[in-house]
């Protein structure tokens, strides 16, 4: 998986240019990946559709033409079930019932900075993995950045490394391996290390995708390329299979 790929993907809404450039160059500094700059809900519409990957979309309230962002929400919504972010410097109560109507995932009040950049879409890809919205627009988000965060979002993980998420497919990521309180997750090109126990993020996992094969090892079983003795093979590595869920585990290899 190449370092752009594991990107998450963003496209910003912003009919104020140098704003809108703004916005760019700070998620590029952090690590994020800018799929666009749309000023219109038309503009808008056209890259999402000529980009299938998109992962979040911050939208201003306020666009030039005969449709908002609160409308470009609503079709966001109903059509390609993407989290988004309102953008806002307005307060009036019209404004903010209607954004409340379409239920965003978070919001960033201008002005901002990176941290609250930063912290809006963390929160917004946790909101969406959860399946609840943000909270009013004229309240704090009282929110705290956990490095720990692993989120499953569609056939993905978005696991945190250097302060940023990146998107990592589940068919990427070989094992899980636990030492003491920290877990390893090990994809195909990157490992991610957490400062949790494995149960956390094993309960992220499809279990019809990945198996504990170990007190200390959960393995992605498409993945697995063979076995000798108590040992899993999987790209290069060798996983160990332990005698509790020996039994499991090899009568579900050998029946496949």
């Amino acid at each position: 998986m190449s370092n752009q790929s594991s990107k998450v993907k963003i496209l910003i809404v912003e009919d104020e240019i140098l704003l809108a450039q703004d916005i760019s160059q700070r998620l590029t500094e952090i690590n994020y990946h800018v799929t666009g700059i749309a000023q219109t809900v038309n503009h808008a519409l056209q890259l999402i559709t000529e980009n299938q990957d998109i992962d979040i979309i911050l939208i201003d309230i306020i666009l030039k033409g005969d449709r908002d962002g609160i409308e470009l929400a609503r079709i966001i919504n109903d059509k390609y079930h993407i989290p988004f972010i309102f953008l806002t410097s307005h307060a009036d109560t019209h404004i903010v019932e209607r954004a409340k109507s379409v239920h965003p995932y978070a919001y960033i009040l201008k002005p901002f900075n990176d941290r609250q950049v930063s912290v809006a879409i963390e929160l917004a890809l946790l909101n969406f993995s959860k399946k609840t919205p943000g909270k009013d627009l004229l309240e704090p988000q009282d929110f705290t950045a956990n490095e720990n965060q692993v989120l499953q979002i569609k056939d993905c993980l978005f696991l945190k490394k250097d302060h940023h998420f990146e998107r990592v497919p589940l068919a990427e990521i070989l094992f899980l391996q636990a030492d003491s309180n920290y877990c390893t997750v090990y994809t195909k090109s990157d490992r991610f290390v957490y400062s949790t126990v494995l149960k956390n993020i094993e309960a992220q996992l499809p279990i019809n995708r990945f198996l504990r094969t170990h007190r200390s090892y959960v393995v992605n079983i498409d993945l697995v390329s063979g076995f000798e003795g108590n040992m899993l093979f999987i790209g290069d590595k060798k996983v160990p299979v332990s005698k509790t869920h020996r039994d499991h585990v090899f009568r579900l290899f050998h029946t496949i």
